[in-house]
């Protein structure tokens, strides 16, 4: 009896060591098919364009951040600009001269709607350049006229400001107008 058991283990061993060899074969025959090797180019294919998108919309996602900061942070820049030359007008009003009592009291009030609105300018962080005897800065001069220079004035010195330039944290909103020494 113990033979037998023997034999049937044996037969059922070669039974499953051909099934086992079978599907090995059937197995690299279907690795190795043309089929499977273009289904792995598709798939390096598809991973590669899955890559490359992710990192596009990455890079979307960082550029969209940035604009968003900057539109933050220089956001009111279109109506500062729109402001300046009222601003102006409202120097150009102080600085002319006044009789009587109803004049003087219109050109107060125009003082305090000028201060308000330099207030509220300065409360967005917008500023005026300074000019006056600094060095002339294309950056932030437009020179529409020049002098020669002399002992009061280097060349390259700003001599006059013939209208206010404004900046924007960083961004120069408008050029001082300036007469500079040649």
């Amino acid at each position: 009896m113990a033979e037998e058991e023997k034999k049937d283990d044996q037969q059922e061993k070669s039974l499953k060591d051909e099934i086992l060899e079978e599907m090995t074969a059937d197995l690299k025959e279907e690795i190795d098919s043309p089929d499977t090797a273009k289904l792995q180019q598709e798939r390096d294919d598809m991973e590669d364009k899955y890559l490359r998108a992710a990192a596009e919309i990455s890079n979307m996602n960082n550029r969209f951040k940035k604009e968003r900061e900057q539109l933050l942070k220089y956001d009111g820049q279109k109506l500062a600009t729109a402001i300046l030359p009222v601003l102006d007008n409202l120097e150009r009003a102080l600085q002319t001269e006044v009789e009587g009592d109803a004049a003087e009291s219109l050109k107060k009030g125009v003082e305090m709607v000028y201060s308000h609105l330099e207030t509220a300018l300065k409360d967005n962080h917008i500023e005026e350049i300074t000019t006056e005897d600094n060095k002339f800065d294309p950056n932030i001069h437009q020179a529409v006229q020049t002098v020669p220079a002399d002992a009061d004035h280097p060349a390259n010195t700003v001599v006059q400001v013939l209208q206010k330039g404004y900046r924007l944290q960083d961004r120069v909103l408008r050029p001082a107008m300036v007469v500079v020494a040649n």
